[in-house]
């Protein structure tokens, strides 16, 4: 009985532990949560993909046949994805967008089509110690670049855990696509365009990786570089 109790509990502290991207914020506010983001096979569980070759490491969306209202930005400003809790493990974040050729509500993503256009890494100092700003916020803020052409588009959060990511398929990535359309935009080039799934294999050093033991010296993001327009 005893074992049983200690079972449930460390199954509902586990759960509470995961977390989904729901909302984005434009102008201020935070969308309801699935209007303006796909929504994700995990939108119950809470649980992570794993295997970055699955179709679902694009949008996690395969089983939800998920529709969603596309909310306008304008090109250089702020625009921020919200969790439903807090980024709570420790770990890195990525956040890709894709142009659709048209609606976005009907683009699927396919392709050497994904840029980055924002990151937070980890902090180190030569081994002494490493620390992820990522985590415990409740969600991530930046600045649309102002080149970015108008258009619709998706913005595709990654946030990458790398609490039992020192075995191949540990790390844990928390996916979620929401759906833009960009205003008043510039005439840049976004790039490097990478594939989603592509663009990991899983065995890089910022994916594959002991956080505790040793300490890593330095650490690598994972993905292309970002693009700031």
């Amino acid at each position: 009985m005893f074992k049983s109790v200690v079972a449930l509990v460390t199954l509902a502290a586990s759960a509470a532990a995961h977390y989904t991207f729901p909302s984005l914020v434009v102008d201020g506010t935070t969308t309801p949560a699935w209007v303006n983001v796909r929504k994700t096979n995990n939108f119950n569980t809470q649980a992570p993909v794993t295997d970055v070759t699955s179709a679902d490491f694009r949008c996690y969306d395969s089983q939800t046949d998920p529709t969603a209202e596309t909310i306008t930005v304008q090109a250089g400003q702020p625009l921020g994805i919200m969790s439903d809790g807090t980024i709570y493990h420790p770990g890195v974040v990525n956040v890709y967008m894709a142009k659709a050729p048209g609606d976005v509500s009907s683009f699927a993503g396919d392709g050497d089509v994904w840029f980055k256009v924002y990151q937070i890494s980890a902090v180190t100092d030569g081994g002494q110690s490493i620390t992820f700003p990522a985590e415990g916020v409740p969600g991530v803020t930046f600045t649309l670049p102002e080149a970015l052409p108008s258009g619709q588009y998706l913005v595709r959060m990654e946030a990458i855990a790398l609490h039992v990511a020192s075995t191949y398929g540990g790390a844990q990535f928390y996916i979620s696509c929401g759906q833009v359309n960009v205003e008043n935009g510039g005439s840049g080039t976004p790039g490097p365009l990478v594939a989603i799934p592509g663009v990991y294999t899983g065995y890089e050093p910022g994916i594959l990786i002991n956080i505790n033991y040793p300490i890593p010296k330095n650490y690598t993001q994972p993905g292309p570089a970002v693009w700031s327009g």
